[in-house]
Formats: structure tokens, C-alpha cells, sequence
């Protein structure tokens, strides 16, 4: 049942998960579809964590907030996890494009098409294109392997920053990655990607969410919106559920879909956990965060198809620190095409999304007059970057809006409106929580490998699949 927002909960449950990001939902789904009683609790008014959207003139515009784009594996993952509708959505976006000093690249962005350009107009030969991407195809999360990004391109493409830029850029849109971190966190989300292309979900963020949320009602799964939760309830040395509201509601497992971090020291405490525990949990570095300025176009506008994704730069070298910078030389577009993406809803108009990373202390430190001046700078010099596709885009826009780190964290609760939860060391101190405080599982973005629509979905699957092994050894009693 979908709680109203007055309605008490009465109830004890087998699993409370924290959190509707697409881990959460997915584990939700898996874990009521198979017969337990689960309580999803969302602290925003709507479900989706990241997968977002938000609406302006009685809804035709619409605007998703997170990048359209994730590999096909995703398919596999929505037939599996929720239902061939949902699955049977998911279609191929087939023109990205690279804008930039070094080279302008149009790609369908599949291994075959990518490895003839690094061939073909990067003048790489074809057998160390096919070592590269066999080398990726080998790499194993329990290797351990302590290359990092940088070594790794330089161990193929030695001095070779225009062959970086165009295998690394589109990565560190889709996860926050830098040249420094593991390259196990970028070979396994580039293989991803490479296997098929880039994929989206026809129809909107929205209507996703929405089918999502039918799902999870189907299976019985109870949802509470705008439920912040205070504090996860340990009782013997075992989660045992949380306090929303000053009020307890019990469960026999507690799975977080919130940052780790926040997680770990702040919903449960240190108290409940090792000395050694807590010093790797406070080690953990949030990932970078992001910006958007969302364009809406008039009703009568129209435009020629100038590409699905757009990665543009004017900095004249790859530099994945320069990607961070409140100066903004780098910015995707995400372009969406009514008639493609939305073909449901007859009065979307046109929709444009720039996105950049950046650091949330950049933004944390200005002044509320100097925050909303470098909003507006934001804003023109996005239109001005747009211009260079569609030189009459300013007579055409609508709606114009912007978005900062601060905005990521007040509606995501992410410290530092982190949009890709933490680093690699990350991923240690979630799949070890619950042996650490037994009944407290975690499925937020952590990790890097885990970010990301599929990547997250994954992780809720996995995460779903343990918690159904703790509650064996519970009995397997539901409430």
C-alpha cells in the first residue's frame, strides 16, 4: 500500500529499506515479490532517488535530472528484476558526439564503431585496439589490481592525451572518475557500455518511476513518502529497525539505499561498530558532484537532430581536475525529443539538459549574492556553448533553470550533493556492513563501479539476494 503522508505505520515488518534510488526499489521489488513484507521509505515526495524528473507548465515541460544513458545490460536487469514492460522501454540512443580542440567524433558508441575511429581517425593500430579492449574484457573486481586510470592508458596509448579524452570523458560523466582512481572502476563500466551502445528508457524518467512504483504495489511492498529517517534502532548488537519521526517501527533487517557514510556514522552511530570499522568508514571520499541548466523550448519550437548526447569541451587537453572546475570549460548535453522520448505525452515539448561536474565547496563557499550570479553566468555561458549547435536556441527557450551541488543535497540528502555516493574504498565498508552490525545491509551508490542506473540496480539485486540469506538463518519467519 502507498501510505499517506498522515497515516501511521502500525506494523513491524521483515525489511525497511531507506532510500527509493534505484538500488533500494530494486532490492524492494525482489525482496516483496517474493513473499517477505517490506517497508520502502523515501524522505522526498516522490521515488527514484536519482532517477528524477520535475515538471513546469502544467506538465509539458519535463525534465529528467540524471543523464539519459546506460548500457543494454539494463535490459536483462529490468526483465529479471521487474517486468518486460518496463524492459521492453529500454531502446538504443544511437548518435552521441565528442566537441572538443583535439577532435569532433559522431558514434553510435559500440565497441565495432569506436574501435574504427581509434583505427581509422586516431591512427592507433588494430592490434593494440583489440589488446585494450580484451585487457578491459579481462578485468576482475577480485583482482585487486592497484593500476590506476592513468597507467592504464598509458600502458596502451603512451602520451596519447586525445585517445584518453575520448575513452575516459564519457566515464567520468557517467561516474565521477578521475585519472587517479583504480582502473577497475572505469575498464568494467567502459566494457559495459561497449558491449551494445548507449540505452535509454522511452518514455521519461517519470514514466519509468511511475510503472516502477505499480510494480511495487503489485508485490506488496508498503511505501511511505516524505519519511526522513532519524536513526536505525540496534537492539542486542542487531539492526532492528528505525525511528521516523520520533516514532519506532520495527523490522528484522534494515537495508540502507543513503550515503555510507552517513549511513555508518550518523543513522546508526560509532558506538555500534569496531574502532578499526569506523576509521575505514571515515577514510571513505565522497565522489564529485554536478550542475545542470535545464532548457525547455516553446511550444511552436523546433530543431534539427544535432545528436542524443553531446560531450563538449573548449579546454584544449583531457584534464579530469579541469572537469571540477567552477569556470566551466566542459558540459554535456542531453537532448530529448518529444516524439522519441516521450511519445506518451502529446504536449512535452523539447527538452535540453547540460550537465557538468564540479566540487561542492566551490559553490558551499559563495555568497548568496555571489551564488546566484554564478548561477546566472552558468546559465549564459551554457547558452552561448549551445549556440555553437543551434544558433538561434536563445530565441526558442522558454524555461531556463540551473542546478548546483547545494540543490543535489537538499533534495537528495547526499552529503556534498555527492552525485556518485563514494570512492572505491567505498564499496568495502557497505558489502561488510552487515557483518559488522548484523541485520544493516547498504545499497547506495559506492564505489563507482556500482554508480550509475544499471550499476545501482545491480547492487540492489545482490544486496536483496543477502538480505534473503540473513532472514534464512532468522527462521525465514515473515512478521
Amino acid at each position: 500500500m502507498l501510505y499517506k503522508i498522515r497515516d501511521e505505520i502500525t506494523k513491524d515488518y521483515d525489511v525497511i529499506i531507506i532510500g527509493s534510488g534505484l538500488a533500494g526499489m530494486t532490492a524492494a521489488n525482489i525482496l516483496g515479490r517474493n513473499g517477505h513484507q517490506v517497508l520502502l521509505l523515501e524522505s522526498h515526495n516522490k521515488l527514484g532517488g536519482f532517477a528524477t524528473w520535475f515538471y513546469r507548465e502544467d506538465r509539458s515541460h519535463v525534465f529528467d535530472i540524471s543523464l539519459h544513458g546506460f548500457p543494454v545490460g539494463m535490459i536483462k536487469t529490468c526483465r529479471k528484476y521487474w517486468n518486460k514492460d518496463i524492459a521492453d522501454s529500454i531502446v538504443q540512443l544511437k548518435d552521441v558526439r565528442f566537441v572538443n580542440p583535439q577532435f569532433n567524433v559522431q558514434t553510435d558508441f559500440t565497441k565495432e564503431h569506436y574501435s574504427k575511429v581509434l583505427i581509422e581517425q586516431f591512427g592507433i593500430p588494430q592490434t593494440t585496439v583489440s589488446a585494450f579492449f580484451d585487457y578491459l574484457a579481462s578485468m576482475n573486481f577480485y583482482d585487486n589490481s592497484q593500476l590506476t586510470n592513468r597507467e592504464l592508458f598509458e600502458k596502451f596509448f603512451p602520451g596519447r592525451n586525445d585517445v584518453t579524452r575520448i575513452l575516459m570523458e564519457p566515464i567520468t560523466y557517467a561516474n565521477g572518475s578521475t585519472l587517479d582512481d583504480p582502473a577497475i572502476t572505469y575498464g568494467i563500466v567502459f566494457s559495459n557500455f561497449m558491449s551494445k551502445g548507449v540505452y535509454t528508457f522511452k518514455g521519461g524518467t517519470d514514466y519509468l518511476i511511475n510503472k516502477m512504483k505499480d510494480e511495487l504495489l503489485k508485490n506488496n511492498v508498503d511505501i511511505k513518502l516524505q519519511a526522513k529517517v532519524d536513526k536505525i534502532i540496534v537492539t542486542n548488537h542487531e539492526a532492528s529497525g528505525v525511528v521516523i519521526n520520533g516514532k519506532a517501527v520495527k523490522s528484522k533487517v534494515v537495508l540502507s539505499n543513503a550515503n555510507i557514510r552517513s549511513t555508518v556514522l550518523g543513522m546508526v552511530g560509532e558506538e555500534h561498530f569496531s574502532a578499526s570499522f569506523i576509521e575505514k568508514t571515515k577514510a571513505v571520499r565522497l565522489n564529485s558532484s554536478s550542475c545542470q541548466v535545464y532548457m525547455g523550448l516553446k511550444k511552436e519550437a523546433s530543431i534539427p537532430h544535432i545528436g542524443d548526447l553531446i560531450f563538449t569541451s573548449t579546454f584544449p587537453t583531457y584534464d579530469s581536475n579541469r572537469l571540477l572546475d567552477l569556470k566551466v570549460s566542459s558540459r554535456t548535453f542531453s537532448v530529448y525529443y518529444p516524439h522519441e522520448t516521450r511519445p506518451q505525452n502529446p504536449e512535452a515539448r523539447i527538452a535540453i539538459v547540460s550537465s557538468t561536474n564540479c566540487n561542492y565547496d566551490d559553490w558551499k563557499k559563495l555568497s548568496a549574492e555571489d551564488y546566484e550570479k554564478e548561477k546566472q553566468i552558468m546559465i549564459e555561458e551554457t547558452i552561448q556553448g549551445l549556440e555553437k549547435f543551434l544558433p538561434d536556441i536563445r530565441d526558442q527557450l522558454e524555461i531556463v533553470e540551473a542546478a548546483t551541488p547545494l540543490t543535489v543535497e537538499k533534495y537528495t540528502l547526499h552529503p556534498k550533493g555527492s552525485s556518485f555516493g563514494t570512492k572505491f574504498e567505498g564499496l568495502e565498508i557497505s558489502m561488510n556492513l552487515h557483518k559488522e552490525l548484523p541485520g544493516l545491509f547498504h545499497a547506495g551508490s559506492v564505489g563507482i563501479i556500482m554508480s550509475g542506473w544499471l550499476g545501482a540496480a545491480n547492487y540492489g539485486a545482490i544486496q536483496s539476494n543477502a538480505i534473503e540469506s540473513y532472514l534464512l538463518t532468522k527462521g525465514n519467519n515473515h512478521v
